[in-house]
């Protein structure tokens, strides 16, 4: 399927591309997000006349993710969870645990948005992880788990 994206999206292209997808990719997932559109001749019209307004929209929504960047970089965020004698975690610290802590902490952080390079936090310590909040801005950002014991 042919379809004009009109936001930037990671490994297919920038705002205004006319890309070739599958069919399903397109209907389920671009489309209803509001990533991308049917690339039919009026589609296409249409988004030239507009392309200026949208342009502009992700220049400022940038512009803000920067700022908040800005904020959130070198954030420590700490946790506690209960952990055996050996520093092993029960359970496990997740991207939804994180995402709440930050929103404790005033960022306002999705739980899609925390990527954790090497899997579940399983044993107490800091440890390293990254927050996507747009395509273009990676923040890094500290976690420390703190173990209680049982």
């Amino acid at each position: 399927m042919q379809i004009i994206l009109l936001d930037k999206v990671v490994n297919l292209g920038n705002l205004g591309d006319v890309v070739k997808v599958k069919d399903g990719y397109a209907r389920n997932f671009l489309i209803p997000y509001g990533s991308a559109r049917r690339a039919t001749a009026s589609a296409i019209k249409e988004f030239e006349v507009k392309r200026a307004e949208l342009e502009i929209a992700a220049a400022a929504k940038l512009a803000e993710m920067q700022a908040q960047g800005e904020k959130l970089a070198g954030t420590t965020v700490k946790l506690t969870q209960k952990a055996g004698v050996d520093g092993r975690l029960f359970g496990s610290v997740t991207n939804l645990d994180i995402a709440h802590e930050l929103n404790k902490l005033g960022f306002a952080v999705a739980k899609s948005q925390i990527r954790l390079p090497n899997g579940q936090l399983k044993t107490v310590g800091d440890h390293a992880v990254s927050v996507a909040l747009h395509t273009d801005v990676i923040v890094d950002v500290t976690v420390t788990v703190y173990g209680e014991t049982a």
